[in-house]
């Protein structure tokens, strides 16, 4: 029963937010921006009964990811500035995210082995 709460309510909130998109650009990017996803994720982790150690681990692995989601859009948002069509947009800026995944995992494991 949850798994169906949870897909209709992430689809209703992508939805309203994809169509406040469409007619204010600007206010849907920074509504989209919040961290709904985040959010909805704990709440459903905690409903369903998961510890705050569990929780909390989830956290920081959206803390970690947060930057690398930065230089993902980042990434997009100049592409598209170069007239970079929607797929090969979103291509790159994934190779980007991943990039500066693999690096920041390495810079980690160099600074704080």
């Amino acid at each position: 029963m949850y798994l169906l709460i949870k897909i209709i309510t992430s689809a209703a909130i992508i939805g309203i937010i994809t169509e406040l998109a469409r007619r204010f650009p600007v206010y849907g990017g920074i509504i989209a921006a919040l961290p709904l996803v985040s959010i909805l994720s704990i709440i459903w982790l905690r409903v369903q009964g998961e510890s705050n150690h569990n929780i909390s681990h989830f956290t920081l692995g959206v803390i970690i990811g947060l930057p690398a989601t930065i230089v993902m859009l980042v990434v997009i948002y100049l592409a598209f500035k170069h007239s970079i069509r929607l797929p090969f947009a979103i291509m790159l800026g994934i190779m980007g995210w991943g990039m500066f995944l693999f690096i920041q995992k390495r810079l980690t494991e160099v600074f704080f082995s």
